[in-house]
């Protein structure tokens, strides 16, 4: 009871401090968490009025109003101080790792660290889901296109049969906004099934004998939002 207690608490604290951190950066957040909680709430109170449902209405639709406002202004938190902290780490050496690790649904496999990087800190990111295999470029378009080339050219010595598709995130030409970069993989055809994926993610793992360092400055590990002062 006592460490249910505790944890419930420790998610209350986080809560409260991604509250914070997430209002530094973006001031209308109180305003935006205030309509998504009183919407649902109004909502509830006029359903209860016209259905007349007596006093049972009463209580049941103004209390569903007020768990899914909570529930609503949670979601809405979560996202914009997602999308807040994207905004932090864009641009910066490691960060299309730094979503690798942490916002790829179970579908898909990868690892924070790239499978090649240059000395101006230009890096090439495989990942393996339903959608195949997928090089993500991060850095200079110029610089990284022939690194993805020959991590493509391994990969199909390796796997003749699995299509390798390209992704460039970075500041040039028309790439893939890092906060977007998740919903692109999602959306690609299904070229994998669940099998495959394994299978596929595990043979290019072998592959990678000697693994490339993470960015200097920059730990995936460790991307967090700035602290308000």
């Amino acid at each position: 009871m006592a460490e249910e207690k505790a944890k419930r608490n420790g998610r209350i604290r986080q809560m409260v401090e991604i509250y914070k951190t997430t209002k530094v950066h973006d001031p209308n957040l109180p305003w935006v968490l205030l309509l998504c909680f009183i919407a649902p709430v109004a909502v509830s109170v006029v359903l209860a009025w016209l259905l007349n449902g007596g006093w049972f209405g009463w209580v049941i639709w103004p209390v569903t109003g007020v768990l899914v406002g909570i529930l609503l202004a949670m979601i809405v938190l979560g996202r914009r101080a997602e999308s807040m902290a994207y905004r932090q780490i864009e641009g910066r050496p490691g960060a299309v790792g730094a979503v690798v690790q942490s916002a790829l649904r179970r579908s898909w496999r990868g690892s924070e660290v790239p499978v090649a990087m240059n000395r101006n800190q230009d890096a090439v990111y495989r990942v393996v889901g339903r959608g195949g295999v997928v090089l993500i470029s991060e850095g200079s378009r110029q610089r990284t296109q022939r690194m993805a080339a020959d991590e493509e050219r391994k990969i199909k010595r390796a796997l003749r049969n699995v299509e390798v598709v390209h992704l460039y995130v970075g500041p040039d030409g028309d790439g893939v906004p890092l906060p977007k970069l998740s919903k692109t993989l999602i959306k690609l055809k299904p070229k994998l099934n669940r099998n495959e994926v394994t299978a596929v993610y595990n043979r290019l793992s072998s592959l990678q004998s000697t693994p490339v360092g993470i960015p200097k400055g920059m730990d995936p590990n460790r991307v967090r939002p700035q602290r308000p002062r």
